[in-house]
């Protein structure tokens, strides 16, 4: 999860470094986040739960913020791949809880549901993710640092434990926003362990229209493992056109459709996001 693309979350101001508590604030928070790092980072092309391009802001420090991640997968495969179930006609449900503990550093745990055609809702798994981010006057990029440790379901992902490291890199034009994730994850545990890193990065450019709008082109893929690339044509890549909504500088839904550039992966995916920071 990343913060809501508000024009409050867009407009929070940093603690001045100069001041000693908050020097302490941010070497604590950056040192406790940058552990939590090390300890925790998944591998798989688009995510179908958290179909997000992380943005730089972390939630501010004594907000909470829930987002609702509702996702439809309308072409994908149509058979089993070992126990994986295939993804055609598969609805998704993400809730995830995010807390700011500093202004720079925030906690954050996801429940994941989902339902196959014919099929009850199922409960797929769990996760946790900090993410710290650095003050903005350190570097000419905005950039903050995302790790997530995942626990899936075998209906859904083939692995038992899977771990996912995120850096995210803003870069603001007036009214253009470009956001980037190089994002490496891998299996931790299951079948696909040796494998090793996997490069899934993500990107984003987005808009400024009104207050109200933004308008977002995003990219999502997968090429496969870091020491050995997978060929051109098994590689995933994905568009999604879409847009935020902003009620309110607490309240955002995003709307999104995907298409598939390449045979690989999901085909076409609907995608919603419902966040609310209180």
């Amino acid at each position: 999860m990343t913060p809501l693309n508000a024009p409050a979350m867009r407009g929070v101001i940093p603690i001045s470094p100069s001041s000693p508590s908050a020097s302490v604030d941010h070497r604590s928070s950056f040192v406790f986040a940058v552990a939590a790092l090390c300890l925790t980072a998944r591998a798989y092309a688009q995510d179908p739960f958290e179909i997000q391009v992380y943005e730089y802001a972390t939630v501010p420090k004594g907000k909470w913020d829930l987002e609702t991640h509702l996702n439809y997968t309308g072409s994908g495969t149509k058979v089993f791949e070992g126990p994986v179930a295939p993804t055609q006609g598969q609805l998704h449900l993400a809730l995830e809880f995010t807390r700011g503990i500093t202004q720079h550093f925030e906690m954050a745990g996801y429940a994941l549901f989902a339902r196959r055609a014919g099929h009850s809702v199922d409960f797929v798994g769990w996760r946790l993710r900090p993410r710290v981010s650095l003050p903005e006057k350190w570097l000419p990029v905005k950039v903050s640092l995302s790790a997530e440790v995942g626990f899936p379901r075998q209906r859904y992902e083939d692995e038992d434990i899977t771990l996912e490291f995120r850096p995210i890199l803003e870069r603001q034009f007036g009214r253009v926003a470009i956001d980037v994730n190089p994002v490496l994850g891998r299996s931790l545990r299951g079948p696909g362990s040796s494998a090793g890193w996997e490069f899934e990065p993500g990107g984003r450019l987005g808009v400024t229209v009104s207050p109200k709008l933004d308008l977002s082109v995003e990219y999502y893929g997968a090429f496969g493992p870091v020491k050995d690339f997978l060929p051109a044509a098994e590689q995933v890549h994905q568009i999604f056109g879409g847009g935020d909504i902003n009620f309110s500088d607490a309240v955002v839904l995003n709307l999104g459709v995907g298409l598939a550039a390449t045979g690989a992966g999901n085909q076409t995916v609907y995608k919603a996001r419902l966040g609310w920071i209180f």
